[in-house]
């Protein structure tokens, strides 16, 4: 079986995306503010991806192999001049090949990771999806876009990986991790079940 390839422009930061997230940003870069008019004039996305080693702005970086693709969902000028644009995740990727542009953007050619099956949430697992259900609702705004599924277990072990207080690595591993499952196994043990 051929597997279809495609260029996206590849964004650097030291966040992780998750399918369905949101991700606020403020672009001040000349090679960042031209991709998001392509994107938003293409009605196309770019690639984010969590940073290895380098700087977010102005230099050369290195960065895991596999991210999220992230859609523009509104923009506008913040106070300070520069250009706010809010995103949502949407799929998963494979960087295949990287390469930087004569204007220093990254660009790679991806494959597409497939999406994660469609899963209820186990009763074992209900008290993790139970905090997510608490936890969203407290950080105001930056959920307002995204669409509650709290009995979607690949959803709910995104959004927690999302807001909990882990490393940039761990949640790297828990984006690359296909079972969605496994991944409400992970958040288990530092949840508290209620008695």
């Amino acid at each position: 079986m051929s597997v279809t390839t495609r260029q996206l422009p590849l964004f650097p930061l030291n966040v992780v995306l998750f399918p369905g997230g949101p991700l606020p940003l403020r672009i001040f870069e000349t090679r960042y503010v031209d991709m998001v008019r392509r994107c938003l004039r293409e009605e196309s996305g770019f690639g984010v991806v969590c940073i290895t080693e380098g700087p977010e702005a102005a230099g050369k970086t290195s960065f895991h192999a596999v991210g999220t693709e992230a859609k523009i969902i509104d923009f506008n000028r913040l106070e300070d001049g520069l250009l706010g644009i809010t995103c949502l995740g949407q799929r998963r990727f494979r960087v295949l090949e990287a390469w930087r542009a004569e204007d220093g953007l990254n660009l790679g050619r991806v494959e597409e990771i497939a999406p994660e099956p469609n899963l209820a949430v186990p009763p074992e697992f209900t008290f993790v999806a139970d905090a997510a259900r608490k936890i969203l609702p407290e950080l105001g705004d930056l959920y307002a876009q995204v669409r509650p599924a709290y009995d979607d277990a690949a959803w709910v072990g995104y959004r927690l990986a999302e807001v909990l207080p882990i490393s940039l690595a761990d949640k790297q591993a828990l984006l690359v991790m296909d079972d969605p499952l496994a991944r409400l196994a992970a958040f288990a043990p530092v949840i508290r079940k209620p008695d």
